[in-house]
């Protein structure tokens, strides 16, 4: 099993003067120290105008930083916003180009669509559309970072010329690609595209498993069309994230936060906002009460891994061999969640790596290489049935004129 650490940069109200920048270094030292303990990847969402939830709004700034920094953890996005409102296909094939060149070809490039008022709005986005809008620009995208010269396309949400899109990735054709699924239908999605699975839900073991047998069910069937030019079979899903030898401590350094992250979601989604005002860390402080120690009263009588990853080395090792059984391949940590100090996010990563991380990663090579043997005929099978765009001859590339036109000779210097 493979482990990433997930970043949405909360940054709960009252804001203080320095608090973006002290978020946004603690979040680069905390990847740092990971790289640092044999994590396998970073992931950094894309999110614009959701306040106290989330201020990255520039991914590829942070990565390019992260990858300036590290030097084995892998970079991912999880996701970027592919619509052409947000992002213009061909500069988001660049930025991953880009990106992938400088941190020595260790991209991941996970798409997505945006789920809030907030965000659609803000780009004059139809919400019934945006899943077309976004598999239209990621196909493109893909396109983009193989074609040589791109042909140029005329689609239903955008349109550009014929260019060579520059620079192209390290990874050929391109990086691993992924998509962002929150329940089984966009589970569904992502493996008839042949895109790797980032399940941003939090569910149990039971429902794990499910959502594995549907995704390598489909997978493994004729249904897979490959999106881009290689096949991602892979599910990461994310999980709370905070350990330490007393149970009662994780639980007070990290079951605030996780929840907040869960609440924060849920209402941005169903409720009204004031851009500026809304003060979301104090409706769910008020609503929330003292339940800290009503969890710890509950988790007295629970089975290890019963609080999934919060609580003891014990509890986690529980929790992730149940995943690890369901079929899940990663595990993606929130662990900056809420007012989570960094203090204790780095103590946990810590001891994670020490307690916990040699049980699942003695035998990764190996499970991996039987799982890529297995699946070796049905992605083969898959790429077959993808109908690539056609490249364009040469005869028919564009000459693209000159900005400025020849200068006219001064007949009368020249006689």
């Amino acid at each position: 099993m493979r482990f990433g650490v997930f970043y949405e940069l909360q940054l709960p109200r009252p804001w203080g003067e320095h608090g973006e920048h002290r978020l946004f270094k603690e979040a680069l030292d905390q990847i740092v120290l990971a790289d640092k303990l044999g994590y396998d990847y970073a992931w950094e969402v894309e999110h614009h105008f959701l306040e106290e939830y989330s201020h990255s709004a520039a991914p590829e700034v942070f990565l390019a930083a992260a990858a300036g920094q590290t030097k084995n953890i892998r970079l991912g996005h999880g996701i970027r916003q592919v619509i052409a409102n947000y992002n213009h296909p061909a500069r988001t094939a660049e930025c991953i180009g880009t990106l992938d060149l400088i941190s020595d070809g260790r991209v991941d490039f996970g798409i997505g669509e945006g789920a809030t008022r907030l965000e659609l709005g803000g780009f004059d986005i139809p919400a019934r559309e945006k899943r077309e809008m976004s598999l239209e620009a990621a196909e493109q995208i893909a396109n983009m970072m193989v074609m040589d010269p791109y042909p140029g396309f005329e689609g239903k949400t955008f349109s550009m010329p014929c260019r060579n899109v520059i620079p192209k990735p390290m990874q050929k054709p391109h990086p691993p690609m992924w998509m962002a699924c929150t329940n089984r239908d966009t589970i569904k999605v992502a493996a008839s595209l042949g895109l790797g699975a980032l399940a941003f839900s939090f569910v149990d073991p039971d429902e794990a498993r499910a959502w594995a047998d549907i995704y390598y069910g489909i997978i493994k069937s004729d249904q897979c069309v490959p999106l881009g030019h290689r096949v991602n079979a892979n599910i990461a899903m994310v999980s709370s994230f905070s350990i330490h030898q007393d149970r009662e401590e994780a639980i007070r350094r990290g079951h605030e936060g996780f929840e907040f992250f869960g609440y924060a979601l849920g209402r941005m989604v169903t409720q009204d906002f004031v851009p500026g005002r809304t003060d979301m860390w104090a409706e769910y402080i008020e609503r929330r009460g003292d339940r800290t120690e009503d969890v710890i009263k509950e988790a007295a009588s629970q089975a290890p891994g019963g609080l999934g990853g919060i609580g003891t080395p014990d509890d986690m090792r529980a929790h992730l061999k149940a995943m690890q059984e369901a079929g899940v391949d990663q595990v993606i940590f929130m662990q900056q969640a809420g007012n989570n100090s960094h203090q204790h996010i780095c103590e946990s990563l810590e001891l994670f790596a020490s307690d916990v991380m040699p049980d699942f990663k003695a035998d990764v090579a190996k499970r991996e290489a039987r799982k890529a043997q297995e699946l070796a005929p049905y992605i083969e099978a898959a790429l077959a049935r993808k109908q690539k765009m056609a490249p364009i001859a040469d005869k028919d590339i564009p000459v693209i004129p000159a900005a400025v036109s020849k200068p006219q000779v001064n007949q009368t210097a020249a006689e």
